[in-house]
């Protein structure tokens, strides 16, 4: 247990100082201040957010990653909006859940336990911030199915803490002592910290029999701060895994506190909401009466443009799937509640300037990205103007259709619909219906938006870990580690300053199994004692190889190489020559080729990236990337399409600092030290204490300046060209571009090259000459065709003069076919029979390319006697095996049979004695 120190903070007042206060004084115990990770998790496709300070030390839990401490202490960015752990559906109707919040924790890695995690959080509560230890509650777990051993450790401890009451302490099961982050992962028994608000705060006061307590039903108790002690890992829903070491996980929400400690009976009532508040406030005009006869609102807008602020910091932009459509949700929320305070025009661009003033200081992100998070609220607001109303105007058409059948629940299909035409999203849509007392088949919206994605070609968004996997590399790697074929790191691992090494071959699996040998054919993963071979990260894929024994007797081509947990690097391949041992001695040698265009490609995209910014604006960022040998892929944000010129000045910016020949210089550096200078961390990215920085250009002039672990060339002079081969839109706000560089390059432009050759010599020209005469073939042709229409023209007049006028009830009427006559041919030919009859009906047709083509056309004086060219091209139409329609005065028919066509067209007198009446 470490020196118990005296914190250094006085007792703090602002929201800012409370977080201070909570960092100070356990950095004053022995903990690293660690950053907030961002909320969209690196590396976890588990997650859709961050919604829990634990998960970005997930992999430390697990056995499968380790940090240079043992402590730590953070205030993390979380999100809970989706999965188990969403609060949405009370956000603004209460006053403690938000969207985004802030989760003060403190960690122990294997080293404190539950005797340190608690006596610190009583001295903290009761020494540090004056809590009355009287009106503090504890509870511990005892597992209700008596499946787990109850927690007698942690009871006994809270005995001991100096003025806690004995009587305050109690045992609840697992949906109260249990924690677990989701259906799988880091679990086990927690002790929560809950504070007595008084007999005033119990809103059941009236209910007979009613009792306050502890997790009750009433409002007086409050939950204040979760200690977790780790020592399982749920495999699934039935098997719980020991972890090697046990650890100590603490989440304290930072609005709840910060409302205790000030005051107030409102997380929207401290210094964290007031000033978004009162800036709402400004925009309506409303008296502070007005303000809290309104407070749904004012807390939903203030929650919502918080969180969407947070989340185009870390890179999401409002989208229709997945993380982007929960940005897009929360702003459209946000903007139907600002409609009900009389905020018609685009607002929260603007309040979220606030958000940026207020929390600017510790996240520095919010201040980085102030002019893209601002643009993208803004630009969301109007796009979602533009349809709300028609899109509320439909939903209460289908409330009145589900009124009239005696439904109080809209359909999830119809839901969806309007989600998907309108943009009105499923939690809109409940917030409307909730206000009549209606409900929302909400199974119905995600099954017909999960048709709709997998129609679209979208595959799954957030799979699952294998917990038993993970154990099982654990294990092979520890066995390493313990026998000596290891050091405690694991294999040394270095792909940055050589392309082959002498290792030893420490582990062979063959299917998934440890062997001792492997013969030629063998699909096998290979441990080497070092390897130079890049793990596939950051976009950048793995190295392909070969590992060749020694003696030459053995050859082992790899294919890719993976990382299943940290410090244990697997070479995925196949054995080609003789039979590998473990034991032999061997060089490990990566495809230096491929490795170049890699390396070629990488650098080539951080140009990109400063390109995009020079280009569009800071805004264009990273929100993902591929970096292959034959090409390189990058997503950002950007929410219109690049012009011509844009791309052009975009690949000439990247091309001409190719030929400055800039040097790159590789540092690494602490993280906070590497942001504080401007360094770009990539969205989705999970970057240790510890980053890897890459400048292109000098420390003075930096042309790029951002986090990478992957590899790179020593100049941009290796680059060669740079070429964009396309630019396309991902989602809603993400664009993609798609470059090669390189031989890539080379091999484009010599294939292009000789296309060029091959047009100038087909058109009798040189290459120099080739556009001009391609400028002088396309004129003749066109020539060509005007006069091929005009002979064409004149032979269908021609035709038209051959066809007989009829009377039919005192209506000319003429029928017929027109040789060789498209649809717009026909139209000139009934607009003229119009222009000779005023009063008659004209149906022509011709067979385009095998198929009929048909145009009626009614004369205006007739459509009030009955006429419509719509309904009569129709009847005709469907004789020759097709369909269509139109105005009353002229419509358009396609059909499959012509040789039909004569008998069709001979039914249109019969259809207007029918139809035609005085």
């Amino acid at each position: 247990m470490a020196k118990k120190t005296k914190s250094k903070t006085t007792k703090p007042v602002t929201g800012a100082e409370i977080r201070q206060s909570y960092l100070d004084f356990f950095k004053d115990r022995g903990h690293t201040v660690v950053p907030s990770a961002s909320l969209v998790p690196g590396g976890d496709q588990t997650l859709l957010f961050t919604n829990a300070g634990m998960v970005q030390f997930k992999d430390v839990f697990l056995g499968a990653g380790n940090r240079k401490y043992t402590r730590a202490v953070d205030s993390q960015k979380c999100m809970r909006v989706a999965g188990k752990h969403n609060d949405l559906d009370d956000v603004g109707r209460d006053d403690t859940h938000h969207t985004f919040f802030e989760m003060l924790g403190n960690w122990s890695f294997g080293d404190y336990y539950k005797r340190e995690a608690i006596t610190w959080a009583w001295e903290l509560l009761t020494e540090v911030w004056g809590l009355p230890k009287d009106r503090l509650w504890a509870t511990c777990f005892e597992d209700e199915l008596g499946e787990i051993e109850r927690d007698d450790e942690a009871a006994a401890i809270w005995y001991e803490q100096p003025g806690f009451l004995k009587d305050h302490l109690v045992f609840f099961g697992r949906k109260e002592n249990f924690w677990e982050m989701g259906d799988t992962g880091p679990c086990g028994p927690d002790s929560e910290i809950h504070l007595d608000l008084g007999p005033d705060h119990c809103n059941m006061q009236n209910v007979k029999g009613h009792v306050c307590r502890v997790n009750g039903e009433c409002t007086r108790f409050l939950e204040l701060w979760n200690l977790v002690f780790i020592q399982y890992n749920r495999v699934n829903e039935t098997e719980l895994v020991s972890l090697p070491n046990k650890h100590v996980d603490t989440g304290m929400g930072f609005e709840r506190i910060v409302s205790v400690l000030q005051g107030v009976d409102s997380n929207y009532k401290t210094d964290l909401f007031t000033p978004i508040i009162q800036h709402i406030q400004r925009l309506t005009g409303h008296s502070d009466q007005e303000v809290l006869v309104h407070f749904t609102p004012y807390r939903v807008i203030a929650d919502h443009v918080r969180a969407a602020s947070f989340l185009i910091a870390d890179g999401v932009v409002p989208g229709n799937m997945s993380r982007n459509y929960v940005c897009r949700m929360i702003l459209r929320r946000a903007s139907r509640f600002g409609s009900k305070l009389g905020l018609d025009e685009p607002f929260m661009g603007d309040v979220a300037a606030t958000v940026i003033e207020e929390y600017g200081d510790f996240y520095p992100e919010l201040k980085t990205n102030e002019a893209a998070i601002r643009t993208t609220i803004t630009e969301e607001e109007q796009r979602f103007k533009h349809t709300v109303d028609i899109g509320l105007s439909h939903l209460e058409d289908q409330i009145a259709r589900a009124k009239a059948s005696g439904a109080q629940q809209l359909d999830g299909q119809r839901a969806f619909e309007l989600y998907a035409t309108y943009g009105l999203p499923l939690e809109l849509t409940r917030d409307v219906v909730r206000e009549i007392g209606f409900s929302v088949d909400e199974q119905g919206f995600k099954e017909a938006m999960e048709e709709h994605r997998l129609a679209s070609g979208a595959g799954k968004q957030f799979g699952g870990d294998n917990g038993t996997d993970i154990e099982r590399y654990r294990a092979i790697l520890d066995q390493l580690v313990r026998t000596g074929n290891l050091p405690d790191e694991g294999v040394i691992y270095d792909p940055y300053h050589a392309y082959d090494t002498d290792a030893k071959v420490v582990a062979i699996l063959l299917d998934g199994e440890s062997v001792d040998k492997a013969s030629v054919g063998d699909e096998i993963a290979v441990v080497l004692s070092r390897t130079p071979f890049y793990v596939e990260a950051g976009g950048q894929v793995s190295d392909e190889g070969c590992i060749t024994t020694t003696d030459g007797m053995t050859e082992v081509e790899v294919g890719h190489v993976e990382q299943p947990v940290s410090g244990l690097i697997m070479h995925v391949g196949r054995v080609v020559k003789g039979a590998l041992e473990t034991g032999a001695k061997a060089m490990a040698q990566i495809d230096a080729v491929r490795r170049m265009d890699i390396m070629r490609n990488h650098t080539a995209t951080h140009l990109l990236h400063a390109a995009l910014h020079e280009v569009l604006g800071t805004h264009a960022r990273q929100a993902g990337s591929l970096v292959a040998p034959d090409r390189l892929r990058f997503d950002f944000t950007h929410s219109q399409a690049m012009t011509h010129d844009e791309l052009d000045r975009v690949e000439q910016w990247v091309n001409n600092e190719i030929l400055a020949n800039h040097p790159l210089h590789i540092k690494e550096k602490a993280r906070e030290e590497a942001i504080g200078e401007g360094a770009m961390a990539l969205f989705g990215e999970n970057y240790g204490e510890t980053v890897r920085t890459i400048t292109i250009g000098s420390e003075d002039d930096r042309v790029s300046y951002e986090l990478c672990g992957g590899t790179h060339v020593d100049e941009t002079g290796i680059i060669g060209p740079f070429i964009i081969t396309s630019e396309g839109s991902v989602a809603a706000g993400i664009r993609r571009i798609e470059a090669i560089t390189g031989r890539a390059a080379i091999h484009y432009i010599r294939k292009r090259l000789d296309i060029i050759k091959t047009a100038a010599e087909s058109l009798g020209a040189s290459a120099d000459q080739l556009l001009d005469r391609m400028t002088e073939a396309q004129e003749e042709r066109r020539a060509l065709e005007q006069e091929v229409r005009q002979l064409r023209g004149s032979a269908a007049n021609e035709a038209l003069q051959h066809l007989d006028v009829i009377d039919v009830a005192g209506v000319p009427v003429l029928t017929g076919e027109i040789p060789d006559s498209d649809a717009e041919m026909l139209r000139e030919l009934v607009d003229s029979f119009r222009a000779e009859h005023p009063g008659g009906v004209a149906v022509l047709a011709s067979v385009v390319k095998g198929q009929p083509v048909i145009i009626a056309a009614v004369s205006n004086e007739l459509t009030s006697r009955g006429l419509h060219a719509g309904e009569l091209i129709k009847p005709v139409a469907s004789m020759v095996g097709g369909g269509g329609g139109g105005r009353p005065t002229l419509a358009q028919a396609g059909g499959k049979d012509p040789a039909k066509l004569s008998e069709a067209l001979a039914t249109v007198p019969d259809w207007i004695k029918a139809h035609l009446h005085e």
